[in-house]
């Protein structure tokens, strides 16, 4: 047996065991319990104010007609993708669950989903941000839908970048090069004692350094689903060690890094716009990532919901009425209104006081509605792939070559693809 399998057998083994132990298991359900119309949802346990507005969610849901009953689980988010995994190999996922968005190719490759082609309404359909559709969609099967997406961008000091002489981007047709940018930092570091003019949410791990420097790579035109080691993607990520090694980039132990003034710019997404627009005021500033040649890229993505495969034919209805109901827009900006994140749908965005036009964190809806975003790579292999790139990150940060670290992670993707016979299309299973 190769290290690869031995790896992968121990860590299904490790889920087994984290799942069949965890006080926090759902109970089994009975296998009658589609028949008394009980729809049983997972979700991760998030923010406090997320979790209130979900369970107030299904209460109305289930006040509002008497044909099925939602039964809410909350799963940990540290432990919630192992969790899925041991309930599917054990036949017990609930019939509807939340997950995080790139994750949905793997869980159709593993046949865990239903595809939701002929169960959604077309008008419901049609609402949704192109973003949505296209994370959610895959071998032309549409599999997810989510009430909410992300954004991604620079925060910026405007008085400083002014101070600096710093030209503002209106958005992302004229967002900084990468020749711009450097010059950008150099110009504010001439003007800040410790050089450090740079927020990267260093603080930060996991799935941030997909999300958050991926696009960095698709900006200057590399197929992630490709080699990561390809010249484009190199020269991108020699760029951001430059910003570390010439002491451009702060630290940001503490998570204040923008918040106290210690810095001109902040490389972050739509969650941080409450502190910051408190801490800063009128001088805040919304900018594109900068374009490493081939336009500005930003990622898209969060929180998804599917119908599982454990789900029969007869439930299935039900499970996308109650979707739907969380897709209405007085539904979607409830939540989107606690957690700070781009409504996803047209006619929410149209009523959101951050996201409609003129609204503060425009931008980050315009580059949704544009397709000005890319989703994280649409493949079964995504689990290796972020694993395999933040590993790379990390040592990139460390000084170690970026060819070396690139080559690393192509190397680690290459033998998961191997191992899995370069994930072959399977039949789609609808629990007919």
């Amino acid at each position: 047996m190769s290290k690869t399998r031995s790896v992968k057998l121990l860590g299904i083994l490790a889920s087994i065991l984290l799942y069949q132990t965890s006080c926090d298991r759902p109970n089994k359900a009975p296998q009658n319990q589609h028949r008394q119309g009980i729809l049983r949802v997972w979700a991760h346990s998030g923010q406090a104010a997320e979790r209130a507005v979900l369970e107030q969610q299904i209460k109305r849901f289930n006040n509002a007609q008497n044909a099925t009953t939602v039964r809410l689980t909350f799963i940990p988010e540290g432990s919630y993708n192992a969790q899925v995994q041991a309930a599917a190999l054990s036949k017990d996922l609930p019939d509807v669950l939340e997950f995080d968005g790139p994750f949905v190719y793997n869980y159709v490759w593993q046949q865990n989903l239903v595809p939701m082609d002929k169960l959604i309404s077309e008008s419901v359909k049609q609402d949704l941000l192109p973003s949505i559709i296209q994370q959610g969609t895959y071998g032309g099967h549409l599999y997810s839908v989510a009430t909410f997406d992300s954004g991604l961008g620079l925060y910026g000091r405007r008085s400083q970048l002014q101070a600096a002489g710093i030209s503002i981007p209106q958005g992302n047709k004229d967002a900084w090069t990468i020749a711009q940018f450097d010059r950008a930092l150099a110009a504010l570091a001439i003007r800040d004692p410790d050089r450090q003019v740079l927020d990267l949410k260093l603080n930060q791990r996991g799935e941030w350094l997909t999300y958050g420097f991926l696009p960095i790579i698709q900006s200057a035109g590399s197929d992630v689903n490709g080699s990561l080691n390809r010249p484009p993607a190199v020269t991108a990520m020699q760029s951001v060690q430059n910003w570390i090694t010439k002491g451009y980039v702060d630290p940001n132990i503490d998570d204040a890094a923008f918040t106290s003034g210690r810095v001109a710019l902040s490389w972050v997404g739509h969650w941080a716009y409450k502190d910051y627009a408190k801490a800063v005021g009128k001088d805040l500033v919304v900018l594109p990532l900068p374009n490493f040649g081939k336009g500005s890229k930003t990622a898209q993505g969060s929180w998804n919901w599917g119908i599982t495969t454990n789900c029969p034919k007869t439930c299935q209805t039900s499970a996308m009425k109650f979707l739907e109901f969380l897709l209405q827009p007085q539904e979607v900006l409830a939540m989107a209104n606690v957690n700070g994140a781009v409504p996803g749908t047209k006619r929410a965005i149209s009523q959101s006081q951050l996201y409609a036009p003129n609204g503060p964190l425009r931008l980050f809806a315009e580059q949704l509605l544009a397709g000005e975003t890319v989703p994280r790579p649409q493949t079964p292999a995504y689990p290796v792939i972020t694993s395999a790139f933040q590993e790379a990150f990390a040592n990139i940060r460390n000084g170690l070559p970026v060819k070396t670290a690139l080559d690393r992670a192509t190397t680690t993707i290459d033998v998961d693809r191997q191992d899995n016979q370069n994930y072959p299309n399977l039949e789609l299973k609808t629990n007919d």
